[in-house]
């Protein structure tokens, strides 16, 4: 059953995304149909014609950003840059002629812009990014039309408007935080499902087989020994059973001898990890066996590159060895913003092709990911 407040969040969130796109679309495209409309009102329709597609691009770019975390810093100073340039283009191409209506487009149509940078910046940063915006179209508008009862009361009109938008943002902004971080954790708890899943698919299909191997053949054996047609002291007889009781151990135990050479290969990288502040709980499942020096140079150096990448927090690491092949879950919560260690694996150049060697990071959802690596153990002599 879904809880009331959940169901509310979901609503508001939902909305306030949809608002912060609709704006980001409507305002542009609107001032974009005046400036096709007056052509001719303007120096260089077509420098202010770049710059309104050049807004509706950065919509693009930006909302879907918007709505998944709050700006880094850089988006923030892209931001507030793509608005100064926009008024400031679109005022200085402005002719003499007084355009009733349209002139307050030239800030308006970059509103949306303001309302991000309130959403993710401090109050220090877009009270001086609206300032500048608001300065930069004044001070043209003025230039254009001088000081006179008209130009006051566009100034006057855009200044409530703006006013009233960001101060609604500026209201808005914590709830905004509180969904993020939600979306967020949704998106860190789907990840380490995923990898958990995979896990748990991979220890079914494990025991499964050693199932399948047992009825298959320890059964046989076993009946044949208790009805005289095989000798239990032939040393073919007794070197079958030695096996598939080792076998059955390994199944009861969780472990066989050895199994945990490649984790302990791997002991100085995850200490380094702990030591940076990374909580890195191991788990092993099955039987990955000692993995060749090549297989384990990668491994080490991938395992390395991407746990480097990853700020303070608690990781888990699941090694599956499966049949003849050896399977590595690195599942996180948050990688570092911006940081291209997760997008930059370690080459793998000297490893044959029988290694069957496949390395992949997902970290594409907000708030979490996994780096996968898979081998055969058998792959390189």
């Amino acid at each position: 059953m879904l809880s009331p407040h959940k169901v509310v969040g979901d609503v508001a969130e939902a909305g306030l995304s949809r608002m912060i796109g609709t704006i980001a679309v409507i305002l542009p495209a609107v001032a974009l149909v005046q400036v096709l409309a007056n052509a001719h009102n303007y120096r260089q329709p077509a420098a202010v014609i770049g710059v309104w597609l050049a807004v509706l691009g950065a919509a693009a770019w930006l909302t879907p950003r918007m709505r998944a975390r709050v700006l880094s810093g850089a988006e923030t100073a892209a931001a507030i840059a793509i608005a100064i340039a926009a008024v400031t283009v679109v005022g200085a191409e402005r002719s003499g002629r007084v355009m009733p209506g349209s002139v307050d487009l030239a800030i308006l149509g970059t509103l949306w812009l303001l309302v991000v940078v309130v959403m993710s910046a401090p109050l220090r940063v877009s009270l001086s990014a609206a300032l500048a915006v608001y300065a930069a179209h004044s001070a043209l508008l003025i230039r254009t039309e001088g000081v006179n009862s008209l130009a006051l009361s566009e100034l006057e009109a855009a200044g409530y408007i703006c006013a009233a938008f960001l101060i609604a943002a500026a209201v808005l902004r914590p709830t905004m935080a509180v969904h993020i971080s939600l979306a967020g954790r949704r998106a860190s708890l789907a990840s380490r499902s995923a990898a958990e899943r995979a896990a748990a698919a991979a220890i079914g299909q494990e025991r499964q087989s050693r199932l399948a191997v047992l009825e298959r053949e320890a059964l046989p054996l076993l009946r044949g020994i208790a009805d005289g047609t095989l000798d239990a002291t032939a040393s073919d007889v007794r070197d079958r059973c030695a096996r598939h009781a080792a076998v059955l151990r390994h199944s009861l135990s969780g472990g066989a001898p050895g199994a945990g050479e490649l984790t302990d290969g791997l002991e100085p990288t995850l200490r380094a990890a702990r030591e940076r502040g990374l909580l890195v709980t191991v788990q092993l499942v099955g039987d990955p066996g000692p993995a060749s020096p090549p297989v384990a140079r990668a491994v080490q150096a991938t395992l390395d590159a991407v746990l480097r990448s990853l700020p303070p927090q608690q990781v888990t690491l699941t090694v599956l060895g499966v049949g003849d092949d050896v399977e590595l879950y690195l599942a996180f919560d948050a990688p570092s913003p911006g940081d291209p260690g997760l997008t930059r694996l370690p080459a793998a150049d000297g490893l044959p092709a029988a290694a069957r060697w496949q390395a992949a990071v997902n970290a594409a959802d907000p708030g979490g990911g996994y780096l996968e690596l898979s081998w055969r153990k058998d792959g390189v002599v």
